[in-house]
């Protein structure tokens, strides 16, 4: 979508508050069915338990929007025992050999992200290694976000569900919003490898509609390659999947938060790179549809009678898609899951074709 011959305008804002919407019995059963809904030792309801809160700072003295929450002794005492059990489930499929040598060393509390996730840090008893994951309300956005994100783009992602509850890895890398102030202009940053990434990431997003990928809401990892440096743009935010309205929103060029990214973009890469970049994409993307085509048929067939948004949010996504494609049968869609086929089928088509024996509908 980005091109060199436009500079975009930042108008478009995400709703300052998305509703949980709940999982129906469907996704619940498709959850069940790929090993996705498993028994969870602590629920996010138990972590609500907690009798005060200690605001944790950023470096240079700013709110981070996390507070470290304490618990009394016999509240915390329980946790304590079930998080680390949680903790197994996510990395050792439930393998509880490995627990005593586990402690919690911290609970965060997030207030300000739209699931207000609790962050849990695991402790390595023995030489002091530390790792998170997280515990949020299960909301039907995300997961399907999450779904769509471990299918079709080049991340694998590890979570459960259990009721209400949702459990999350944590994804490691750079905070684009981190990487902008501290990396972006290092002599050793290969601002065109970034670049690059950084097509590929906006055409996956708008690709399966994962909107308010702001800095904040995606990482980077940096990876050693023989000349230089590799990098990848990460999602870490899935609450946004198919809610908004705004077409602008599904794209992260269009967010101001992310300009410097779109600069360099203007800077180092011209057309005709650009569409060589997202027409790789397409077909990486059309690649693992291939080999996901019935999971990925039967989730978008679950999402598409699914509420996971507003009524006027839906007529004025599908209208504006319509507009943008040039395509009519945008305007048929009644559902932002049937809004989510058509796209798929819109962007990828091409490159599906090409593909030798797919034979694959994503919108019928």
């Amino acid at each position: 979508m980005i091109t060199t011959n436009q500079e975009p305008h930042y108008t478009d804002k995400p709703s300052r508050k998305k509703p949980i919407f709940s999982v129906n019995q469907r996704l619940r059963n498709y959850l069940h069915q790929y090993g996705r809904e498993v028994k969870l030792f602590a629920q996010y309801a138990d972590l609500l338990n907690f009798t005060y809160t200690v605001p944790i700072k950023k470096k240079d003295g700013t709110d981070s929007s996390w507070e470290k929450v304490i618990y009394d002794t016999r509240e915390f005492e329980f946790l304590r025992e079930n998080l680390v059990k949680n903790y197994a489930l996510l990395k050792t499929k439930g393998d509880q050999s490995f627990i005593n040598q586990l402690d919690v060393a911290a609970i965060d509390f997030c207030y300000f992200g739209n699931s207000q996730p609790f962050r849990i840090r695991i402790v390595n008893r023995y030489n002091a290694n530390f790792d998170h994951y997280y515990i949020k309300q299960a909301d039907a956005n995300r997961i399907f976000g999450l779904e769509l994100e471990h299918l079709l783009s080049p991340n694998r992602i590890t979570y459960f569900t259990n009721n209400n509850t949702l459990i999350e890895e944590h994804i490691p890398g750079i905070p684009g919003d981190i990487f902008i102030a501290d990396y972006l202009n290092l002599s050793e940053t290969n601002q065109i490898r970034l670049a690059k990434e950084f097509v590929k990431f906006n055409e996956r997003c708008f690709t399966h509609l994962l909107g308010d990928m702001r800095s904040y809401n995606f990482v980077i990892n940096i990876t050693p390659d023989v000349l230089n440096y590799q990098y990848r743009f990460r999602a870490i935010d899935f609450d946004q999947q198919s809610y908004e309205g705004r077409k602008n929103l599904y794209l992260p060029q269009f967010f101001k938060e992310n300009k410097p990214f779109v600069d360099i973009v203007m800077k180092h890469l011209n057309k005709e790179s650009i569409e060589q970049y997202q027409a790789e994409e397409k077909t990486l993307m059309a690649f693992r549809l291939a080999s996901s085509k019935y999971r990925v048929k039967e989730l978008l067939d679950i999402m598409s009678d699914a509420e996971i948004s507003k009524p006027e949010k839906i007529i004025q996504l599908k209208e504006e898609l319509a507009i943008h494609f040039n395509q009519p049968t945008f305007s048929k869609a009644t559902t932002m899951g049937q809004i989510v086929k058509m796209q798929l089928k819109q962007i990828l088509k091409k490159s599906l074709s090409l593909l030798p024996k797919t034979n694959i509908r994503v919108a019928d």
